[in-house]
C-alpha cells in the first residue's frame, strides 16, 4: 500500500498518462456584500481515469465548489478545465448541459427524486434524454436496479414510499443510466443512517472496481476510506494527498494511514 504524502502547495503531481479531468490555475471568486471571497485559488489538479478520488477538508474549504466546477455545474472565475483533453471551461450553458448529460452522473446528499413520479419513471426521464428507445432504456434500468438490490416492487414506488437508503440507491441508478464517464458524489451518505450509508458506499466501491471513475466529496473518514486517493482542501488550496491503493474492507493499516494524513493536515 502506498503511504500518505503531503505538500503545502496547490499542485498535485500526477503519475498517470490517462487523465479524465485536469485543471489549470482554477479560481472561483464570489462577491458577497461588495467583498470578494476567493473560494478556489489557482488549482492545478489531475483526476485519473478509473480512480476513486475523495475530496476532504473543513467546512467552507471549497470542496463542493470544486466538485461543481469540475462537473460543469458551475463555471470558474479564472482558469481552465479539461475533460479528456477537451477544454470545457469556455462552454456556454447550453453546451455545458449537453456535456453533463453525456459524460457525468451526479449523486447528492439530498436525493432530488421527483416526488410525483415512480422510481422507474425518475430513471427513465434521465435515460430518455440521450436515447429515444424506451424499451432499451427500461431494460437497462431494470438491470441496474437489480444490480443495486432493488426489486420490481421498489421500482414502482414513489420516493416517499422508499427508505432513505433505497431512494439513494435509486438515485445512483439514475446517475448511471447514461453510462457516464465519471460519477460525482457530494456527501452521498450524509442523510443516511449507518447501515444504509454503508450499503451506498459498497455500491460506489463496486461500480468503481468495475471501471467507473468516481469523485466524491465527504467529511467522513469511513466514507473517505473507499477512495484510492484522498485530496485535502483548505482555504481553496489543495494542501496534500494521501494514496491508499485499492480498497479492502478489513485493512486497519489503511485506516491508520488516512488518520495520520488527516491529522497532519489539521483535520
Amino acid at each position: 500500500m502506498e503511504t500518505a504524502t503531503s505538500a503545502k502547495a496547490d499542485t498535485i503531481v500526477d503519475t498517470s498518462t490517462t487523465n479524465i479531468i485536469s485543471t489549470n490555475k482554477l479560481c472561483k471568486t464570489f462577491s458577497i456584500g461588495g467583498l470578494q471571497q476567493h473560494v478556489l485559488r489557482n488549482l492545478d489538479l489531475k483526476i485519473r481515469k478509473g480512480d476513486f478520488t475523495v475530496i476532504m477538508g473543513p467546512s467552507g474549504s471549497g470542496k463542493s465548489t470544486l466538485l461543481y466546477a469540475l462537473s460543469g455545474m458551475d463555471t470558474p472565475t479564472l482558469g481552465d478545465i479539461f475533460f479528456s483533453e477537451e477544454k470545457i471551461s469556455g462552454y456556454n450553458s447550453d453546451k455545458l448541459a449537453i456535456f453533463r448529460r453525456k459524460n457525468c452522473g451526479f449523486v447528492f446528499q439530498q436525493i432530488y427524486l421527483c416526488d410525483n413520479m415512480s422510481l422507474m419513471d425518475n430513471v427513465m426521464v434521465s435515460g430518455l434524454l440521450l436515447s429515444k428507445n424506451r424499451k432499451q432504456v427500461a431494460e437497462k434500468a431494470a438491470a441496474l436496479f437489480q444490480r443495486v438490490g432493488l426489486s420490481s416492487q421498489d421500482w414502482r414506488k414513489f420516493p416517499a414510499q422508499l427508505s432513505g437508503g433505497e431512494a439513494q440507491r435509486g438515485a445512483i441508478v439514475r446517475a448511471l443510466i447514461n453510462n457516464p464517464s465519471i460519477l460525482f458524489a457530494d456527501e452521498p451518505t450524509g442523510a443516511l443512517n449507518s447501515s444504509a450509508g454503508e450499503a451506498v458506499l459498497d455500491l460506489l466501491t463496486q461500480v468503481n472496481q468495475n471501471g467507473q471513475s468516481v469523485v466524491m466529496v465527504t467529511h467522513d473518514l469511513q466514507s473517505a476510506l473507499r477512495g484510492n486517493r484522498v485530496l485535502y482542501l483548505k482555504d481553496g488550496v489543495i494542501c496534500g494527498e494521501c494514496l491508499l491503493g485499492a480498497y479492502q474492507k478489513t485493512d486497519e493499516a489503511r485506516r491508520e494511514t488516512l488518520r495520520s494524513f488527516l491529522s497532519e493536515m489539521g483535520w
